[in-house]
């Protein structure tokens, strides 16, 4: 019969002998997570969409800014700004998000895509004369997040043209090849597979709104001058900021606009209240509809197995019922 004291020296070996086991096999699964999958930091969801269709398999891509959120009021929290310092590469755009720009300047030494030097941004679209200008500055709001959103002399959001994600495309490809040689070959095929996408893209929105009743869009915040490509007139109820307050002065002239050109919809946008748009809409008698402005892929899209493309598509079908095309 073993003794107690036996019994007692054979689970502890036991015991023992299991734990190395199961240390064992964790830092086997801790080497194999980290062998061939290059970490990637992206600020905000265009971004994150083109490093994961590149990279596939190769990389794991981390995304700053989580579906819901407006990624222009990101504050970043500490294991962020740690993930912008370890990561092998950071896709960002400079002066669309002061606290990554800070996080990247101060903690980042690696390699890094900056979306505002990879594409030709075009220059921001002055509303001013027409009586929609951001007048925020000059109304003396310096309220949190204003400065935040003041971008200058560029447009930022150009995701909303397909050819210049082609653009933001390429440089990924090239700077993930740097990164990781082994596997240029198949960042290089799969930056070639999303550009035929992104083209495929361009040429329906070319094609869909190329014979429209009205080219006016009456829209929330000034995220979607890229479309002039495809010939749509963006009128603004604000200007860059999706949270800047509309004058009195603003709110008339969209008024008289909206009669003039028979203007049925008033957009509004996923991530932002709605409540400006559905007052004026509700002013004239006309109807509301959403656009989703993709700074953000909002929850419900990516609930639903949403993705650029599809967001895409979902915006061109309501530019075109909206404006009879």
């Amino acid at each position: 019969m073993t003794s107690p004291a036996t019994r007692l020296r054979t689970t502890a070996a036991l015991t023992a002998l299991l734990a190395g086991s199961a240390l064992g096999l964790t830092a086997c699964g801790s080497d194999d997570a980290g062998t061939g999958r290059v970490q990637v930091v992206a600020a905000f969801y265009p971004l994150q969409y083109v490093a994961e269709r590149v990279a596939g398999e190769h990389a794991e891509v981390q995304n700053l800014t989580q579906p819901g959120k407006e990624p222009h009021d990101l504050e970043l929290a500490p294991n962020q700004v740690a993930a912008i310092a370890d990561a092998e590469l950071v896709i960002f755009e400079s002066d669309f998000q002061a606290a990554v720009d800070d996080a990247v300047k101060e903690n980042r030494d690696g390699p890094s895509v900056d979306a505002a030097k990879a594409v030709e941004l075009a220059p921001a679209v002055d509303h001013s004369e027409e009586g929609h200008a951001d007048e925020e500055a000059g109304h003396g709001d310096e309220e949190a997040g204003h400065d935040e959103h003041e971008h200058g002399a560029l447009d930022p959001h150009f995701w909303q043209d397909p050819l210049k994600m082609v653009e933001l495309t390429e440089a990924v490809a090239k700077e993930l090849a740097t990164v990781d040689p082994d596997n240029a070959a198949d960042y290089t095929a799969n930056a070639a597979a999303l550009t035929t996408d992104l083209r495929t893209l361009d040429g329906e929105f070319t094609t869909g709104l190329a014979d429209c009743a009205r080219d006016t869009v009456v829209v929330n915040h000034d995220a979607f001058s890229y479309l002039d490509r495809y010939g749509i007139h963006l009128e603004p109820i604000a200007g860059m900021s999706p949270d800047a307050e509309p004058t009195a002065h603003d709110l008339a002239t969209l008024h008289d606009l909206i009669k003039e050109h028979g203007i049925t919809t008033v957009f509004s946008e996923t991530l932002v209240s709605k409540k400006t748009a559905e007052a004026l809409a509700g002013d004239l008698g006309i109807t509301t509809a959403v656009l989703d402005p993709l700074e953000g892929l909002s929850a419900s899209a990516e609930d639903n197995g949403g993705d650029y493309l599809t967001v895409m598509r979902q915006n061109l079908a309501a530019l075109q019922k909206a404006n009879a095309c």
